[in-house]
């Protein structure tokens, strides 16, 4: 028989549907936001005194840009944090309280209007900031003080605080490895430049059905595109990692590599690469760690292969050792590498390395250990037979269970 709740029971249910979830945030990132913010407002408001002096007799630090300074350094990824966000948002903000005071006088009813209007523009203007609802009531019921700045207001201190805390967000965020600002178009670009999607895309949802579910969707996210794209493309992973297993780097690399070093001659690379029928040597140094990579594609773009009946004899120009002591063309491997190299360490998840193999157009990626030498290569095709392979495990399960 089931048990009846009493009224305080069924009261103490209801009150716990309104605490927020647990964030799901490093200690080091609070402190890191915290950090930023008490730096920040700190080195606003003394730059501002700095600048003004005692000429203008206005606040060193208003009031909403205390809630500026949470986007920018809590959240800075938030479409809402971006650097035209705060600084157009507040200052257009700041110019409709003042208009409306001007017009309408001071009044709770203009507070309302100007808070309002100001929210329309900055929707308008594609630059929502929520202080800058702030701004406009501070404009409207800020005092004796503010109200005497008039259109001033909107410079000083307005203007001046909102620009000296983005440019110091901007500075802080990427010294502490937070992208800011972030891209505010998606792009929908194709790898080669085609109409086709990117095959990134073709694996699961596609650029275009995101956009398609947030025009529904019809509210403001606090949350980029890019992020969101990029979280439902990480659960895709991690999803596909739960379904077929741990397969590692390591299971399905080549281990015997060729490679060459940076005074490797083209001519002995090109025939190290013809000889072993493969695209792509490894550049490495002494310690065997990847420094470059050398490929087909390096070759023919230093051969300057723009005619096609010309093709063997330039590619033969090119690999030839020249004999005397100065030489106006590449003579070593070191001279056409590709380089920085992206590499991928031995125990990451092959899943991971699907948009670099396909968004990103690798064909070829060294594989290193912990102290990053080099210990295989991993092609698209060692890719393909790997998601294949685990593809049959998958449906072997499923027709054992």
């Amino acid at each position: 028989m089931r048990r009846k709740w009493s009224l305080s029971e069924m009261s103490l249910v209801w009150l716990r549907t309104f605490l927020p979830a647990g964030m799901n945030i490093s200690h080091i990132e609070r402190l890191r936001a915290c950090g930023g913010m008490l730096a920040g407002l700190l080195l606003t408001g003394l730059a501002t005194q700095f600048m003004l002096g005692s000429v203008f007799r206005v606040p060193m630090l208003l009031a909403p840009i205390g809630a500026s300074a949470v986007l920018l350094f809590g959240v800075p990824s938030s479409p809402l944090a971006q650097p035209w966000s705060i600084v157009g948002g507040n200052v257009i903000s700041a110019l409709v309280g003042v208009t409306c005071t001007h017009f309408m006088g001071v009044s709770m009813m203009t507070a309302a209007i100007a808070t309002s209007l100001a929210v329309g523009a900055m929707f308008f203007s594609r630059c929502l900031h929520p202080p800058g609802g702030a701004v406009a009531l501070t404009a409207v019921l800020g005092g004796p003080v503010i109200l005497g700045l008039g259109y001033q207001f909107v410079v000083f201190p307005v203007l001046l605080n909102s620009l000296l805390l983005m440019l110091f967000a901007l500075a802080y965020n990427n010294a502490t490895g937070r992208r800011y600002p972030h891209a505010s178009q998606p792009d929908h670009s194709s790898t080669h430049g085609t109409a086709d999607a990117r095959p990134i895309d073709r694996l699961g949802f596609t650029s275009h059905d995101l956009d398609e579910v947030l025009q529904q969707y019809n509210q403001v996210l606090d949350v980029s595109r890019d992020d969101l794209e990029s979280l439902f493309l990480q659960t895709e992973m991690h999803a596909y990692r739960r379904r077929f297993g741990e397969i590692m780097c390591s299971d399905v690399m080549s281990r015997d590599v060729v490679t060459a070093e940076f005074g490797t001659t083209l001519e002995e690379a090109w025939t190290l690469l013809r000889q072993h029928r493969i695209k792509a040597l490894p550049v490495t140094d002494r310690a065997h760690r990847v420094i470059g990579i050398v490929t087909l594609v390096d070759f023919m773009k230093n051969a300057n292969l723009d005619v096609y009946e010309t093709f063997e004899e330039k590619l033969r120009q090119l690999i030839r050792r020249t004999r005397d002591l100065h030489s106006s063309k590449p003579e070593v491997v070191g001279q056409i590498m590709t380089q920085p190299v992206k590499t991928a360490r031995h125990d990451m998840h092959i899943v991971e390395l699907v948009p670099l193999l396909s968004d990103k157009g690798l064909h070829h990626i060294p594989i290193v250990d912990d102290e990053r030498r080099l210990i295989g290569m991993l092609t698209q095709s060692d890719l393909i037979a790997a998601l294949y392979r685990g593809k049959l495990t998958d449906t072997e399960i499923k027709t054992a269970g």
